[in-house]
Formats: C-alpha cells, sequence, structure tokens
C-alpha cells in the first residue's frame, strides 16, 4: 500500500483494472486520464443491506474497489440505509416492496466486518446515506427531482416494459436514482463503481452532479455472476455463495456448479492470472483437464479468498471424504456402456430405478449424486460422457464405465 499522496499509476495495472471483469466504463478516457495523473482520486461504491449476507457476485465490485484502494485511492463505501427502504428498481419485472426500517437494522449486524474482509476499511471511509437523505426537506426533494425529466425515467428499460405491459410503476421508484446520484454529489465522488444492472443509477450520478454544478464521476460496471443453477446470483433465489460460508459450504456449492460457469468464476471471483486461466480453459476444451479437477482449483481458491489456504486444503480433504469415499459398498455395481448414453436409461436397464415417473421424482428433489464430484444430477436428459459413480436415492449405487 502507497503512501497518503502516492498514487501507483503503472499503466499495466490501470488497464486491468479498467478490463478485467469490466462490462463498461463511461467515459473511458477520461477516467484512464485520471488514474494516470497522479491525483489522488474518490472513488464511491454504495450497498444497500437488503440482506444480511454478502455474496460472491456482489463482492465482485467490493474487489474492484480494492484494486482501486491498492492504488492508493480514496475508497468511499456508503451503506445505503436510507435507500435500501425505498428499494432499488434496477432489473425488477414489478414493483419492489419497501423494506421494514428494522429488518434493515437486523440486516446491518454484520456488514461491516464482511465488507472488511475485502477492503481496508481503516483506509476508507465508511458512511451512511442516511446521514443526508433523512434530513432533506420538500424544497430540497423538490429540487432534486428538478434534475431529471419524466421522459427520462420512463426510458429506463425495465420501467418502459413494466409500462408497455399496462404495469404499475411508482412515483417512489423514479425517486430511487435521484437518491443514488445524491449520494454522488455529498461525497465528492470522482469514479463510481457498481454492477451493470446499476448503469442507469450511475449515469444518474453524472446528471445530478452536473445539476448541482459539482465535477461528473466516471463510471465502472463490471460484470454479472450467475448464481450455483446459473440464474443471476441472487439472496431470494437461494443460489447464492455467501462471502462468510464456512469453508465446506463454500467448497460443496462450488463442486455443484455448471462446467460451464468454471472460467468465468475463475476470471470474475478469483486473482488468478488470465493466461492460467486460459490455459485452463484450453486444457478443458481438448479434455486434458477433468471439469471436476478444474472445480476444485476454483473452490481452493475462492476459500482461501475469504478464510485462509489451510481451511481451503481441509475443505478438500473433508469433501473427498464425504463424497468421494463416502459409503460406497465395495462390491457397487459396474456397468459398461458407450459414450453419450442417458443416464435414466441406464439406470431403467440395471432396474436401479423401476420407472421414469420414479427418475422424475428422483431428479427433481436433487435424489441423485455424482459421487466422483458431489454434484446433484438436475438435468432429465443427463447424458454419460465418463466414468462416474452415482449415489440413487440414500442406498443405491452404480458406477458406470466408459
Amino acid at each position: 500500500m502507497f503512501g497518503k499522496n502516492k498514487i501507483d499509476t503503472n499503466k499495466d495495472k490501470i488497464n486491468e483494472i479498467l478490463t478485467r471483469n469490466v462490462e463498461d466504463v463511461f467515459v473511458l478516457e477520461s477516467l484512464r486520464k485520471k488514474l494516470e495523473s497522479g491525483k489522488q482520486l474518490r472513488i464511491k461504491l454504495g450497498f444497500d443491506p437488503t440482506g444480511s449476507n454478502i455474496h460472491i457476485g456482489r463482492a465482485t465490485v467490493l474487489h474492484k474497489l480494492r484494486d482501486f484502494q491498492d492504488l492508493g485511492h480514496k475508497i468511499v463505501f456508503i451503506v445505503g440505509d436510507f435507500t435500501a427502504r425505498v428499494g432499488d428498481p434496477s432489473d425488477k419485472l414489478e414493483k419492489r416492496p419497501m423494506i421494514d426500517s428494522n429488518k434493515i437494522k437486523e440486516n446491518l449486524r454484520d456488514y461491516k466486518r464482511q465488507v472488511g474482509k475485502i477492503i481496508d476499511l481503516s483506509k476508507s471511509e465508511f458512511v451512511y446515506n442516511s446521514k443526508w437523505l433523512s434530513k432533506l426537506d420538500f424544497n430540497e426533494i423538490a429540487e432534486l427531482a428538478e434534475s431529471f425529466t419524466v421522459s427520462q425515467m420512463t426510458s429506463r428499460r425495465n420501467f418502459k416494459d413494466r409500462l408497455d405491459q399496462g404495469q404499475e410503476v411508482s412515483i417512489r421508484e423514479f425517486l430511487y436514482p435521484l437518491m443514488q446520484g445524491y449520494d454522488s454529489v455529498m461525497v465528492n465522488a470522482d469514479v463510481e463503481i457498481g454492477g451493470f444492472d446499476q448503469l442507469f443509477n450511475l449515469k444518474a450520478g453524472r446528471t445530478i452532479q452536473k445539476y448541482y454544478k459539482k465535477p461528473e464521476q466516471d463510471v465502472l460496471t463490471t460484470v454479472m455472476l450467475e448464481g450455483t443453477d446459473g440464474r443471476k446470483m441472487s439472496t431470494s433465489w437461494g443460489n447464492v455463495i455467501n462471502i462468510i460460508d464456512s469453508p465446506d459450504e463454500m467448497f460443496g456449492k462450488i463442486m455443484s456448479l455448471n462446467d460451464e460457469l468454471i472460467i468465468k468464476y475463475l476470471k470474475v471471483c478469483t486473482k488468478v492470472p488470465e493466461e492460467e486461466i486460459n490455459n485452463i480453459e484450453n486444457k478443458i476444451k481438448s479434455e486434458e483437464l477433468n471439469p471436476r479437477d478444474a472445480k476444485i482449483q476454483l473452490a481452493k481458491e475462492i476459500i482461501k479468498t475469504y478464510h485462509t489456504v489451510d481451511d481451503a486444503e481441509k475443505a478438500e480433504e473433508n469433501f473427498k471424504k464425504t463424497f468421494v469415499k463416502g459409503d460406497v459398498p465395495e462390491n457397487v455395481l459396474e456397468v459398461k456402456v458407450e459414450k453419450r448414453k442417458r443416464l435414466d436409461e441406464v439406470l431403467l436397464e440395471q432396474k436401479t430405478i423401476d420407472s421414469k415417473n420414479e427418475w422424475r421424482r428422483l431428479i427433481n428433489q436433487n435424489g441423485i449424486t455424482i459421487i466422483e464430484s458431489g454434484e446433484k444430477v438436475s438435468d432429465l436428459n443427463f447424458v454419460i460422457n465418463e466414468t462416474q459413480t452415482f449415489r440413487v436415492g440414500k442406498k443405491r449405487f452404480i458406477k458406470i464405465i466408459i
């Protein structure tokens, strides 16, 4: 870490900040010049405590914040304890309900410690936006509202889609980007970062800063991360890996990922160099590397980010004891089949299951496990591509050999 006024202007580091896991930068050349100038910038990030835990998808922007901090810039972390009550309408297909203030207080109990796992709080500003938003009177809110037009708001994609479908959009929802933009005015932000779904709100900050005759912030958005089921990672969907999950929980969840997400998770959730990630990707494609082994490496990288290297090693050991060795009988049924055969066909032929109905029920109840990886079979049309052992229900086992 550099001294108070010492800013690292290394062009390779700056280029990595502006490209890795970045969806968009507005305005790119402006931000690049600022970073190369040697001036300490104020980098803003806001989080609404809509849940008590921060998951690794939301942590992406925290890691980007830490990258700026490591160059010597000033980090301003805003806890949206006021904006959380109003509710961010970004990418919402229907009106978001207001959150009770007691629920927000409950969610905030462990927030600072979780944020502190990634950024150095001793060298950051950690502030709550209720400090200024709760004090605005009606005249000040009216003035703030003057900075935007109705047509600007209704052109927002999710608002436009809802209105086109005859759904309601409340005035309260229009207020959210105004409040997030006003945060930028109050903290004198030079740069604001956020997820790509936040782009409208982040650009609103520029509009509102200009209205209040402040310099306009540059905006950097990070890529969005899919959850363990392939949909956008979301606490409400339960497809999350939380940064305070135990090492064993993290390991198990990561091993259950779809293989298609391995490379993206390596890029977004770890510090593994791009060249090494590309090498892993090529080895998986050429079948030189088993995706299961790549996931083990991924799991250990993520665990050591939020815990320790020893925790990562122990989690791997525990996982293998539980799922690889487990309670598989020594005389497990072994069947040799042709590659690309469907699993349900093999199980029916071997009378491991009685019917298609049982197959569907087992899939829907996560009742079939791949022993070698711990993954649950979730695809009704699962095809066998390699030698694997399966637990069917609680006590039936079959090893299918290619």
